[in-house]
């Protein structure tokens, strides 16, 4: 048997948690600052559940851990948490409050393509709202996008489109509606491919020259030219994507994030439950080229759940937590200090350390002790090694003194130290 992870799969040694906790701490913080909730769902799922929005060709289908448990059921690991969340509503709905805004830290599994910052097994940090529509919250959402990113000292933009928009100017194209999804996943890898590689890949939908052409005529256009030549349009699926999209717009320079958010005509995101705009963020330095985040109006998935004939408008964002921790790895606030803040060794003083570490963490600070009586020069290497700053060495006379010093390793100083709480903090 060789001892390995699975592909796409790995351990977080404590210097790597580190970084992911400190990334967790900031959204939590930031996503509870615009109240948003605490949730938590299965990892488990009936698989028609999971699979339910997609056609046979599209890519998620496709990356479904799929399994049977011992009742023979048919079952998948969930690929995302916005599934599993609409599931929560449509099971829960007469005992929440709408509208309902939560956020949820979790696993998720995808048997998909692997390369930096996309993982198999990986963690999303999504923050989801059930009853609000239009895009007053979509606005919302993107700003706690750019806090976030703030926060963590990172350079973003952000890519929006409606979805609405792009079904639209697909059956304006000439083309039948039961195609507009598989047409969408093709057009969702435009910036990827060259023309020509996308026309291919449409001739392979047996589309014909003429609504290839005007698939390249409209998805080349920018805003500007979309509302110039619809401005009178009868199809109303480009009315109301235009409308979302500059309504968006117009919240966006209110909140003066204008600047970082960009109109994308082919973005499409690859889940098929997206009903209305929907959003990717990108690192501005490009040491990550795929999506840190992204999201979208899904307004209809939760109402299917239900089937009550109430609305239920949904829109939510996610976080990639392994895509953001490699972006921000290497900073310095995680290599030049421990998270210990004082390491005590004990000299024979094994009881009174452990009551003078006790008294040190009921003050707030992270205290460990040395417990395998190692030699003082060897406890002070570890110290050192460890990047922990403040060492105490207690023996006898600073018990019988009920006095100590504390060395402050980085500085090669020591202060000594008659009354504990001279170091509250």
């Amino acid at each position: 048997m060789k001892i390995q992870n699975v592909k796409g799969s790995y351990d977080y040694l404590p210097k790597e948690q580190r970084i992911r906790n400190y990334i967790n701490k900031i959204l939590i913080e930031t996503f509870e600052e615009y109240g948003y909730k605490s949730i938590e769902t299965p990892i488990l799922s009936y698989y028609d559940i999971l699979s339910d929005k997609y056609d046979e060709n599209n890519d998620i289908l496709k990356e479904i851990y799929r399994l049977k448990d011992q009742g023979d059921r048919d079952l998948g690991l969930r690929y995302d948490l916005t599934v599993p969340f609409a599931k929560l509503i449509a099971l829960n709905k007469n005992t929440i409050s709408f509208p309902f805004k939560r956020y949820e830290i979790a696993k998720v599994f995808r048997d998909g393509p692997i390369k930096k910052g996309r993982d198999r097994e990986f963690t999303q940090c999504d923050i989801d709202v059930v009853g609000i529509p239009g895009q007053l919250i979509e606005a919302e959402l993107l700003s706690i996008y750019v806090n976030v990113f703030k926060k963590l000292d990172l350079d973003i933009y952000i890519k929006y489109n409606s979805r609405n928009l792009m079904t639209g100017l697909i059956i304006e194209s000439g083309i039948n509606e039961e195609l507009v999804p598989s047409v969408t996943t093709i057009l969702d890898k435009k910036e990827k491919l060259g023309t020509e590689e996308l026309d291919n890949m449409l001739k392979k939908l047996s589309l014909n020259n003429i609504q290839i052409d005007n698939i390249n005529k409209y998805f080349n256009m920018n805003l500007d030219e979309l509302l110039n030549t619809f401005n009178n349009t009868n199809n109303n699926k480009i009315k109301t994507g235009l409308t979302e999209i500059k309504d968006l717009d117009t919240y966006l320079k209110g909140i003066g994030i204008n600047d970082i958010c960009e109109f994308s005509i082919s973005l499409a995101r690859g889940q098929n439950y997206y009903t209305g705009n929907v959003f990717e963020v990108f690192d501005k330095s490009k040491k990550l080229t795929s999506s840190i985040g992204a999201g979208g109006r899904y307004d209809n998935i939760v109402g299917t759940y239900i089937n009550d004939g109430n609305s239920y408008p949904a829109v939510g964002i996610s976080f990639g937590l392994s895509s953001i921790y490699e972006l921000i790895k290497d900073k310095d606030i995680f290599n030049n200090k421990s998270e210990t803040d004082i390491f005590i060794i004990p000299l024979d003083t094994n009881i009174e350390a452990l009551k003078l570490a006790n008294d040190l963490r009921n003050m707030g600070y992270k205290v460990e002790i040395e417990m395998n009586n190692k030699k003082l020069k060897r406890s002070m290497e570890y110290a050192n090694k460890e990047k922990i700053q403040y060492v105490i060495v207690l023996g006898q006379d600073e018990i019988n003194n009920k006095c100590f010093k504390i060395k402050d390793m980085f500085n090669n100083s020591e202060t000594e130290i008659e009354d504990i709480k001279k170091l509250i903090k």
